[in-house]
C-alpha cells in the first residue's frame, strides 16, 4: 500500500513539472517565439527566461506539447484546439524545426488495438497542424499505444492522462 501511494505522489510530481503555463503566465513571461529564421542565426537565440527558442523546452513552457482525448476517441477535442493552435504558430516562427507527434492511450484494450488508436491520434494532431499551414514533412507521426504512461493506476484520473497526443521537438531545436 505505501509503494502504491508514493508511486502515486511520484506521478503527481513528475506531472506538476512538467504543467505549462497559463495564458496568463505566457503573457507575463514574455513568453512568444522568436520570429528570426534559424538560418539567418549564428546561434540560436536565448529568450529573457533564458529557454532556447525553438527546443523542447520552449514548446513545453510557452505552448504546451500536449492534447488530450476522449476514451476510444482519436479526434481533437474542441477544448484542445488552441494547444494545437499555439503549436502551429510556434512552428511558424520557428520554421527549421521538425517534430514528432506521438499517440497514446490508456491501459485498457489490447496492445494491437491501442498501437492502432496511438497511431489514429498522431495522425489527428499531424493532420491538424498541416491543415493550419504546417509543411508535412516537418511532422513525423508514431504510435506508443499504451506503452509509456505518465500515469500509474487503473482509474479514470490516470487513464484521462493516458489518453494523449505529446508534440516532441526532434531536429534544429532540440
Amino acid at each position: 500500500m505505501r509503494i502504491k501511494i508514493l508511486s502515486v505522489l511520484a506521478a503527481v510530481a513528475l506531472l506538476g513539472a512538467c504543467e505549462t503555463a497559463t495564458e496568463e503566465s505566457a503573457k507575463t513571461s514574455g513568453g512568444g517565439a522568436s520570429t528570426t529564421p534559424a538560418k539567418t542565426m549564428a546561434k540560436p537565440m536565448m529568450k529573457k527566461t533564458g529557454i532556447m527558442a525553438g527546443s523542447q523546452q520552449d514548446l513545453v513552457v510557452n505552448v504546451g506539447d500536449r492534447v488530450f482525448f476522449d476514451y476510444d476517441k482519436f479526434n481533437v477535442r474542441p477544448d484542445q484546439r488552441s494547444v494545437l493552435d499555439k503549436q502551429v504558430a510556434w512552428m511558424k516562427a520557428n520554421p527549421s524545426v521538425t517534430v514528432v507527434v506521438e499517440g497514446h492511450c490508456d491501459e485498457r484494450g489490447t496492445r494491437e488495438y491501442n498501437l492502432a488508436l496511438g497511431e489514429r491520434r498522431a495522425s489527428a494532431m499531424k493532420d491538424y497542424l498541416t491543415a493550419s499551414g504546417v509543411n508535412p514533412e516537418r511532422v513525423k507521426a508514431i504510435s506508443y499505444g499504451k506503452e509509456r504512461p505518465v500515469a500509474l493506476g487503473s482509474n479514470e484520473e490516470a487513464w484521462s492522462q493516458n489518453r494523449r497526443g505529446v508534440t516532441k521537438v526532434s531536429g534544429a531545436g532540440s
